[in-house]
C-alpha cells in the first residue's frame, strides 16, 4: 500500500501545517509584537503633542494669532523675542526661579502636612474632625489677593509670608483627598483587622494610610501646580525677588518679552515639579504592583 493510499502523507502534511501557526504565535513572537505595539503607541503619544506644539509656535511666530485676535506685537511678543529675553536674562531668571520654587515647595509641604493631619483627625474622630474639614475648605475659598496682605502682616515681607499663602491654598486639597482615601477602605479588610483585635493605631498604619496613598498623591499633583500659582501671585504684592516680582515689574515698564519669559519659565518649573511628584507616586503608591 502506498503512502497516498494509507492516508499517512496527508496526516503528516496536516501536522506540519498545524505546527506552523503554533510556531508563529510562540511566546517570543507575541512579546515582540506587544513590545512593538507599545513602542508605536508611545511614539504617537509623544509625537502628536510635539507636532501640535510646533504648529502652534509657527502660527504664533508668523503672526497668525495676532491677526486672528487683532493683537499688536507689544501685546503679545513673538516666540523669538521671548527666547531672546530668556537667553539674555538667564542668570536672573534662574535665580528668581529658585527663589519662587523654594517658596512653593516649602508652602506645599507645610500645607499638605496640615491637610493630612486634619484628615487623620477627621477620620479617627469624625465628630470633632468634620469641623476641621469645613474650616480648611472655607480657607481655600478665600482669594489669594485677600490672603497676601494678611500673611504679610503676620509673617513679614520675606519668603515665609509667600510660603504661608501657598500652605493656605494647598491644605484643602490634601485634607479632602486624604480623608476620602482613609474612609474608602475595603469593609472585609476592616472586619479582618477587627477580628485579629487590631487597635485603632494599627488599623490606621496598616490599612487606612496605605489605602489613602493614591488619593494623597492625587492631591500632591494638584498642589504642585497650585503652589506655583500661590507663590507667584503672592510675589505680585509684597516681594523684592521671584518670578512674580519680575513679571509685575516687567509689565509696569512695558518689557513684555521679559514678562513673557517669566511666564514660560514658571510653566516649565511647574511641569517639572508635577513630573517629580508623579515619579514619586510610581515609587511609593504603586511599588507593590
Amino acid at each position: 500500500m502506498t503512502p497516498n493510499d494509507s492516508g499517512q502523507a496527508p496526516a503528516t502534511a496536516q501536522l506540519a501545517s498545524s505546527a506552523a501557526p503554533a510556531a508563529a504565535t510562540s511566546p517570543k513572537a507575541t512579546r515582540r509584537k506587544t513590545g512593538g505595539a507599545k513602542l508605536a503607541a508611545a511614539l504617537v503619544r509623544i509625537a502628536l503633542p510635539l507636532f501640535a506644539g510646533a504648529l502652534f509656535l509657527l502660527a504664533w511666530e508668523r503672526q497668525l494669532i495676532h491677526r486672528l485676535l487683532k493683537l499688536k506685537l507689544y501685546q503679545l511678543p513673538l516666540p523669538s523675542a521671548i527666547w531672546t529675553a530668556i537667553r539674555d536674562n538667564q542668570e536672573l531668571l534662574l535665580g528668581y526661579t529658585r527663589y519662587t520654587l523654594t517658596e512653593a515647595v516649602l508652602g506645599m509641604l507645610a500645607g499638605s502636612a496640615l491637610g493630612f493631619a486634619i484628615a487623620l483627625v477627621a477620620t479617627a474622630w469624625p465628630r470633632w474632625g468634620a469641623g476641621g474639614l469645613l474650616v480648611v475648605a472655607a480657607l481655600n475659598a478665600v482669594p489669594i489677593v485677600a490672603l497676601a496682605p494678611t500673611m504679610n502682616l503676620w509673617f513679614g515681607d520675606g519668603m515665609l509670608s509667600r510660603a504661608a499663602i501657598v500652605a493656605a491654598t494647598t491644605a484643602a486639597a490634601m485634607a479632602i483627598n486624604a480623608h476620602k482615601g482613609m474612609r474608602m477602605v475595603d469593609p472585609l479588610s476592616l472586619d479582618l483587622m477587627r477580628a485579629y483585635a487590631a487597635g485603632k493605631s494599627e488599623v490606621f498604619l496598616r490599612l487606612r494610610i496605605p489605602n489613602s496613598l493614591p488619593y494623597v498623591f492625587a492631591a500632591l499633583k494638584i498642589n504642585a501646580t497650585a503652589s506655583m500659582i500661590g507663590a507667584i501671585v503672592g510675589e505680585f504684592f509684597f516681594s523684592s525677588r521671584g518670578l512674580g516680582y519680575l513679571l509685575s515689574n516687567s509689565i509696569k515698564v512695558a518689557k513684555m518679552p521679559l514678562g513673557w519669559s517669566c511666564i514660560v519659565v514658571a510653566a516649565i518649573a511647574g511641569i517639572l515639579f508635577y513630573l517629580i511628584v508623579e515619579a514619586l507616586e510610581k515609587i511609593f503608591a504603586y511599588r507593590k504592583a
